[in-house]
């Protein structure tokens, strides 16, 4: 009986020795698991810093770009556009004016009744239309005539409160998201379709004189007076509820910038300077890169699997449509290093641009103790169920970097515009605010963001310059901008309404 007692004992306390060991092992090999994991989030971290002396090199570089650009044709990687508004909205704007906002697969029409200073916008109504499929990649003359058609459409219901000055022919900003290469205030011919569209017959016309034929088909008077990019839109709202509105950034899926520049600043010009003084400059700066950039293996390989690789570098490292794609390269490389998600991969990890930047936003405003919104997010997009803490802090911390980065290095781009206009030192007696107009999703909805770039620029700009400088949001630059900019370009400008 003893023997059979005492073997039973040493077979227990051989199978809670051997139970205790695979728990060390398994605390052991997760600890290894969360060290690793840890020492490429620590790397990554380190490559992506971007002090306040490299933002500073970085605006530098953006200045020299900027001088280059407007130089030459070609002379820099930022395309420094004239955009040739050389007048902006200044609130005395009176009188009914349309908007067409062309930019995907749906286009807006809007119509906007301006009161001058005492009413500024008195009213505005706006219809979205979906543009068909096979219209995408059918003829110019189809497009152009399904455009004309909603807009014939739309002026026929223009009700009261909407005042057309008698004799007078309406007038239109038309806002074309497309590449465009501009020769005046209402001309300009498409470099190339993007976004879906495919028409061949389009490409070399000039887009303003396709959409006039299209009118003048169906018997609509009706003018276009600007040809303008979202951008440039943003620019003029901007500028119409405030003077000092210096300059524009887009900060959305894509980003660009564009700014207020003296005329005789632009060599490239030819031909009689414009009366106001002033050009808008369309920067393209989505195309900037530098030495000075924080350019990791994750932003590398992100381009060169790109369908543009080497080019938008700038917007590849702070636009909306690729944070959340930087985010998962770095889980990925996790998963395949560290084991962070377990033995096997979750093959939804795998899909490129899979987290999307709203999910990343979310994730990294989670203020729960148990970080509950990013372990719903990694179950509902990764189908990562159960993810323990230390897993969801390693997200979070991650969320943090890319954003940050994303952030500071737009406050350098500003930087670099003020720097170029020689706003960036402060001036005995000057005590005039310079805003700077801000529109793009990612800016209004992405508050950890926002709250960056505004810090980061006044770090750059110190105690002493910062005080002078307003980062404002400006909305809907893309729909009323271009109306706006119809107004300030009219033809009827100067002549008093009968």
């Amino acid at each position: 009986m003893k023997k059979v007692v005492v073997g039973t004992a040493l077979v227990c306390a051989a199978a809670v020795c051997t139970a205790a060991a695979l728990v060390v092992r398994h605390r052991m090999k997760n600890c290894g698991k969360w060290s690793k994991a840890m020492g490429i989030l620590k790397e990554f971290e380190e490559k992506c810093r971007t002090s306040t002396e490299k933002m500073k090199q970085l605006a530098e570089a953006m200045a020299v770009e900027m001088h280059a650009g407007l130089a030459s044709e070609g002379g820099s990687k930022l395309k420094m556009l004239i955009s040739y508004v050389d007048n902006l909205p200044t609130g005395d704007e009176k009188g009914l004016f349309y908007a067409l906002d062309l930019g995907g697969t749906n286009f807006r029409v809007l119509r906007v009744q301006l009161g001058g200073k005492d009413d500024r916008v008195a009213r505005q109504e706006f219809v979205e239309v979906s543009i068909p499929p096979h219209v995408m990649t059918g003829t110019s003359e189809e497009l152009f005539g399904f455009i004309a058609e909603a807009l014939a459409k739309f002026v026929e219901e223009e009700g009261d409160g909407y005042h057309p000055v008698s004799g007078r022919q309406r007038e239109l900003g038309f806002t074309f998201s497309f590449p465009v290469r501009q020769t005046s205030i209402a001309s300009g011919t498409l470099i190339k379709w993007t976004k879906g569209f495919n028409i061949e017959d389009t490409v070399g016309q000039d887009v303003v004189g396709e959409l006039t034929k299209a009118m003048e088909k169906i018997g609509l008077d009706m003018r276009v007076a600007a040809l303008v990019n979202d951008t440039i839109g943003t620019l003029a709202g901007g500028r119409y509820h405030n003077d000092n509105v210096i300059a524009a950034v887009i900060l959305g899926t894509g980003t660009n910038a564009a700014y207020v520049e003296r005329a005789h600043a632009i060599p490239k010009w030819q031909g009689l300077l414009p009366q106001s003084g002033e050009m808008v400059i369309n920067m393209e700066w989505g195309n900037f890169r530098s030495s000075h950039l924080p350019f990791t293996e994750y932003d590398q390989a992100l381009d060169s699997e790109s369908l543009n690789p080497g080019e938008q570098i700038f917007e590849k490292m702070i636009s909306g449509m690729y944070l959340g794609e930087i985010v998962r390269r770095v889980l990925c490389r996790m998963a395949e290093e560290a084991a962070l998600f377990g033995d096997v991969v979750p093959p939804k990890l795998k899909k490129p641009f899979i987290l999307r930047t709203p999910d990343m936003s979310a994730m990294h405003h989670d203020t729960s103790p148990d970080l509950k919104v990013v372990g719903t997010k990694l179950n509902n997009i990764l189908e990562v169920s159960n993810s323990p803490l230390p897993l969801r802090k390693i997200v979070f911390e991650l969320c943090d970097i890319v954003a940050t980065r994303g952030a500071r290095l737009s406050a350098a781009g500003i930087y670099g515009i003020i720097k170029k206009l020689g706003r960036d030192t402060p001036k005995d007696g000057d005590n005039q605010k310079s805003v700077i107009a801000v529109d793009g999703g990612l800016f209004e909805h992405y508050t950890k963001f926002r709250n960056s770039l505004e810090s980061s620029l006044k770090e750059l700009l110190g105690e002493q310059v910062a005080d002078n400088f307003v980062i404002e949001h400006s909305n809907d630059g893309s729909g009323i901008g271009a109306a706006l900019l119809a107004a300030s370009h009219s033809q009827y400008l100067g002549v008093e309404e009968s």
